[in-house]
């Protein structure tokens, strides 16, 4: 445990039970967000030590009090929502995360249970950890039939056409020294090299389009195009590294298994090996984080599995992670340098992140010159200033951070940084939050309108081509959209004028976006930025109200009955939607003859009318399974036990909801008898 966690539980064992589960309800809010953004959206905002650190935590206090582990912790769960572009397909086997280790000793501890739960000396499988997105990649009668993200780790989104694009992934399985099964499902890392990576990101940059942070997040976000000749023009490579399903001729450890990848025409990962004690392990680690920087791909660790396949069976594994297999992580590339200024970054949802502009310094191969110092209680607790020397690192090659000051003998220091009381973008006076601090001129903020635009056009919003980043600054700096609503006015004279831009160009943007007047509600809802509600929220808030009229009119009450959303969420999306500055600028954008389509609703069935919340852990199927079940029976999932409540449907550990239900004399119903009750309609 480390001392931030250690600190955080002897801080919250001294208050009352309801302050941990605050603390949980936030930790568990703040790891999906960011979880969401990692597997689902590929752009995550925090690094890897950082969402450690929050797991963790998360992980421990769940220790302390397992009477608070709920079904949908991300404890108990794996990776994040599949979008809804693509179709959805559940894998032939769970692809599960890995548990993580970040020294030696941890590893060792993890040879000593290996060791006390095997007979004789165990074999061990040691593999590069591969920083890229995972993919199940199926074959029947040696003939490639689907390819499918990791998704939540039960299921994924089906990207067959692009992963066929790629041309280390053979559409037949070779025949040569073994043949091929009828049935094969193997797991896969879909990786861009660094080379490759350069070469997009330069021409991303040259057509105006927002670059990838790092290959993994291009690898993934290349996956998921939309138009596989995209996909096709990015230099991707897959590696497979394990068999999931395989129907005959079974292999008899993970080494077999790689090998027989290789016979049927796969790339598998380099320099893997067998040994048999932890000093092995230890000597592979350190062997392969001193050539890290001579690759050309990117590792972030080794991963430890022990060989023998029914050893595998008996250790088992829970719901995030096999037992019998660990990744060693490599230590945060680390550089000193100077912090020349502090400056104040106005983020999308408003929130001013104080950044450290630095000294430009090489970590680990890239030119750092910038990092987030995150929020005042950050800064704080840093004491950093401008003039200071300072350690940073890039720790999982995403935005660096600064870790600590290093003290220097006789040097004046600079004056303490103060947050500042008014939005240096737009001087409204701003409000703090916790440790944040807020500029609330939500629209009429120049940097949270660049960003606002962008969000709003994004593919999971509008989906508006070619309203990139680029394009949004620009219509900002040069007065062409000054509110939201302002880019319905745009016409193709006022985009010709601006470099970049031809007469066509213009027009198809301008097309682009008249084009999306007429759009889901539920992408409409994402697009507004409302805080925390990303893609499923929208959809959930769509589903339920139907139209923005019902949903603006709504209470906190009403918020709270749809599933997922609790008093902190419906307290957010009442405070926007209440701000009347928001008001008016959204009922602009309106008034431009937006049409917002309603989701598909089933006007009948044996459910109709009827509404259903669901209390404890279910046996027999996920909630979205159970949710899925409802509708389209024409009956809703809320969140809250009301007296409109027609069923409770109680699991194993039920919690407050079945007490209320109780007093509140709603039908409760148990998993069984919820399961007769679609099948008898009664």
């Amino acid at each position: 445990m480390n001392s931030r966690t250690s600190d955080n539980l002897t801080e919250l064992s001294s208050k009352q039970g309801g302050a941990v589960e605050q603390r949980l309800e936030a930790l568990r809010k703040e790891i999906r967000r960011h979880s969401d953004l990692y597997y689902i959206e590929s752009r995550p905002d925090i690094d890897d030590t950082e969402f450690d650190i929050l797991y963790e935590e998360l992980l421990s206090l769940e220790a302390t009090h397992p009477h608070l582990v709920t079904p949908d912790s991300p404890s108990q769960q794996i990776g994040g929502t599949p979008r809804g572009d693509f179709a959805k397909a559940k894998h032939m086997a769970p692809m599960l995360s890995l548990d993580s280790a970040k020294n030696q000793d941890e590893a060792r501890s993890f040879d000593q249970r290996i060791r006390k739960g095997s007979e004789g000396d165990p074999q061990y499988l040691l593999e590069p950890k591969l920083d890229g997105a995972s993919i199940e990649i199926v074959y029947e009668n040696g003939l490639l039939v689907r390819a499918v993200t990791r998704g939540d780790g039960q299921e994924g989104e089906v990207v067959t056409e692009n992963v066929k694009t790629i041309s280390s992934v053979p559409e037949h399985l070779l025949e040569g020294t073994r043949k091929a099964p009828k049935l094969l499902s193997l797991r896969g890392e879909v990786i861009m090299y660094l080379s490759a990576f350069e070469d997009l990101n330069a021409r991303m940059i040259k057509q105006g389009s927002e670059p990838y942070v790092n290959p993994r997040n291009s690898a993934s976000g290349s996956l998921r195009q939309l138009d596989p000749q995209v996909t096709a023009e990015r230099s991707l490579d897959v590696l497979a590294y394990d068999i999931l399903v395989l129907d005959e001729g079974q292999v008899e450890s993970g080494y077999e298994g790689l090998q027989a990848l290789k016979d049927w025409g796969f790339r598998t990962p380099d320099r893997t090996n067998l040994v048999t004690t932890v000093e092995e392990i230890v000597e592979y680690h350190r062997k392969f984080e001193e050539d890290r920087d001579e690759l050309d791909y990117e590792i972030d660790g080794i991963v430890i599995k022990l060989n023998d396949l029914d050893s595998r069976e008996d250790f088992g594994s829970t719901s995030h992670h096999p037992r019998w297999a660990l990744a060693l992580k490599f230590e945060p590339r680390k550089e000193i340098t100077y912090i020349e200024k502090i400056a104040i970054s106005v983020g999308r949802t408003g929130k001013l992140t104080p950044v450290a502009l630095l000294r430009p310094v090489e970590v680990g191969g890239v030119t750092v010159s910038r990092a987030s110092l995150h929020n005042k209680e950050e800064l704080s607790r840093k004491d950093v200033r401008e003039g200071d020397m300072v350690k940073i690192q890039r720790a999982g090659d995403v935005i660096p951070q600064v870790i600590e000051r290093i003290e220097e003998e006789g040097v004046v220091r600079g004056p303490i940084f103060q947050m500042p009381e008014r939005c240096p973008a737009c001087d409204t006076r701003v409000r703090a939050s916790g440790p944040f601090i807020y500029c609330t001129n939500s629209f009429g903020c120049p940097a949270q309108l660049k960003r606002g635009i962008t969000h709003f056009g994004s593919r999971a919003g509008l989906d508006i081509e070619g309203l990139g980043e680029e394009t949004a600054n620009v219509l900002v700096e040069r007065g062409l959209v000054k509110e939201l609503a302002n880019l319905f006015d745009l016409k193709n004279e006022d985009l010709e004028q601006l470099e970049g831009f031809a007469e066509k160009s213009a027009a198809n943007l301008v097309d682009a976006i008249q084009a999306k007047k007429s759009i889901e509600l539920h992408r409409f809802l994402y697009g507004l930025g409302i805080p925390n509600v990303g893609t499923s929220i929208a959809q959930d808030l769509a589903n339920h109200f139907r139209s923005f009229e019902k949903l603006r009119a709504s209470t906190r009450n009403d918020l709270e009955s749809v599933e997922g959303i609790g008093t902190t969420l419906s307290e957010q999306i009442r405070t926007f939607l209440d701000e009347e500055r928001n008001a008016t600028l959204i009922q602009a954008v309106l008034d431009r003859g937006i049409d917002l389509i309603a989701p598909e609703y089933v006007k009948s069935g044996m459910f109709s009318g009827q509404s259903f919340v669901f209390t404890g852990k279910l046996t027999g199927f996920t909630r979205s399974e159970a949710k899925k079940l409802i509708e389209n029976a024409g009956g809703r999932l809320v969140g809250s036990v009301s007296g409109d409540t027609n069923y409770v449907v109680m699991g194993n550990d039920p919690g407050s909801k079945l007490q209320k239900a109780k007093e509140l004399g709603v039908t409760i119903i148990t998993e069984p008898e919820f399961v007769i009750l679609l099948n008898n309609g009664k």
